[in-house]
């Protein structure tokens, strides 16, 4: 579930205007309960909210060879010390000091690649991404903790 070298904490908050494309790093954000992070297109009333992803993940990427970076595979929230894989869905995951996260997927379908696949040359997204829905909302920012909670 963690990584017990590592803090669980926020390293990474990104956002876009536009589905399928990479996100801009902002050093802050507030997640709306049942809409997702304000201003990103992924937003609204649906089981996938706020997406999550490894930042060891996209370090990983970045050995392989690919010149990402945060937000480039369209996650808005990257976190250290956390396997994401292992957790399970209906896990509750607090951000900060207020904000609660369900979460609801785990990876997802492509239908087509998108220009992040294009931009990067692939996509770990639909293997490592994981997906939430808000319950309660809050203002969230780098450095903040996570705490993992049990399943609901």
């Amino acid at each position: 579930m963690a990584n017990s070298d590592l803090e669980m904490k926020i390293v990474s908050i990104a956002i876009s205007k536009k589905k399928g494309t990479p996100k801009v790093q902002v050093e802050k954000a507030s997640l709306l309960e049942d809409h997702g992070l304000e201003g990103d297109a992924h937003a609204g009333p649906w089981h996938r909210q706020v997406s999550f992803l490894a930042a060891e993940s996209i370090e990983a990427a970045r050995k392989k060879g690919l010149d990402v970076d945060f937000g480039d595979f369209a996650e808005n929230i990257a976190t250290s010390g956390i396997e994401w894989q292992d957790i399970p869905v209906g896990t509750r995951v607090n951000l900060g000091d207020s904000a609660l996260v369900e979460i609801t997927q785990k990876g997802k379908e492509c239908h087509n690649k998108c220009a992040i696949y294009y931009l990067a040359g692939d996509c770990i997204m639909p293997r490592e991404g994981i997906f939430g829905r808000v319950l309660k909302g809050g203002e969230v920012c780098c450095g903040a903790p996570v705490r993992i909670s049990r399943s609901s």
